[in-house]
């Protein structure tokens, strides 16, 4: 009778084990998928901003280029 009862306890222990990685392997990706999705805001965020600057520089070098031809009219 005690081989039972450890049998028992042994399947509900694993089966407790079982749910309690799934429920973990879960809430871990959910977390994944959210952290994911802020670093691409961030770094979506950045190249807008490195963008704007370098299209203001293009447009500064631009402005100095056109300079010189005026001045040689």
């Amino acid at each position: 009778m005690v081989g039972y009862a450890a049998r028992v306890r042994f399947a509900s222990f694993f089966a407790g084990a079982a749910v309690a990685s799934g429920v973990g392997l879960y809430i871990l990706r959910k977390d994944y998928k959210v952290a994911h999705e802020s670093t691409s805001q961030q770094i979506d965020s950045l190249y807008e901003s490195l963008n704007g600057r370098v299209l203001a520089l293009e447009q500064l070098k631009e402005a100095e280029a056109v300079k010189p031809m005026e001045a040689t009219e």
